[in-house]
């Protein structure tokens, strides 16, 4: 009996949003008794507001309790959810995953739930919209002067990505002859494979 992907995410964003969670990417790999299904979850955004809200408190009043956010990330990279968090999701998504018998062979496989990390990957317009100012890696279907993969600080509009390369040292090897990468470049959603932020310290 095959794993209904569409299933296992509809259940997982019930679930998420009644803990005030939202689901950001939903993977299941392996075989046999080595099945892993992978949560990424992160505070809604009435969430992250409020975590943005309480870290621009304690900027700003010296007595205010410390967030203990890693020195030089924006808090809008931040999922915002905690062990708990994760620990309570998996409790009750588990239960629904073997009432509603959406893994078959439920004993041979492992849950497993996190937060997305500072690193994480985009998938949506609404992401790319969500974090435009960051800097991104950007893997593409076709090469663009040669070089598959290429980072920089991303704007969006249109469905399309712009990336100011100069922003950081593009990795990879330059073909000789061929013209040195243009300042910026501009990438339709559809040309990019995989795309994840770049973490700054």
């Amino acid at each position: 009996m095959a794993v209904s992907m569409d299933a296992i995410r509809a259940a997982a964003e019930r679930v998420a949003a009644s803990h005030g969670l939202e689901v950001v990417e939903v993977d299941f790999t392996g075989a046999g008794k080595a099945r892993a299904l992978r949560v990424f979850v992160e505070k809604d955004a009435a969430g992250r507001d409020a975590l943005k809200a309480k870290a621009t408190e304690a900027a700003n009043d010296p007595d205010a309790e410390s967030l203990g956010l890693p020195s030089g990330v924006p808090i809008e990279a931040l999922s915002g959810v905690t062990h708990e968090d994760c620990a309570v999701f998996a409790q009750d998504f588990g239960t629904v995953l073997d009432v509603e018998e959406l893994v078959p062979g439920t004993q041979e496989y492992v849950l497993e739930v996190s937060s997305p990390g500072i690193e994480r990957r985009l998938y949506k317009p609404a992401d790319y919209q969500r974090f435009q100012g960051f800097l991104v890696a950007v893997k593409l279907f076709t090469p663009i002067n040669s070089m598959k993969t290429l980072t920089g600080r991303m704007t969006f509009a249109d469905d399309a990505v712009t990336l100011d390369l100069s922003a950081v040292k593009q990795k990879g090897k330059k073909k000789k002859g061929t013209e040195p990468p243009p300042q910026t470049v501009t990438i339709p959603l559809r040309d990019i494979e995989k795309a994840n932020l770049v973490a700054e310290f």
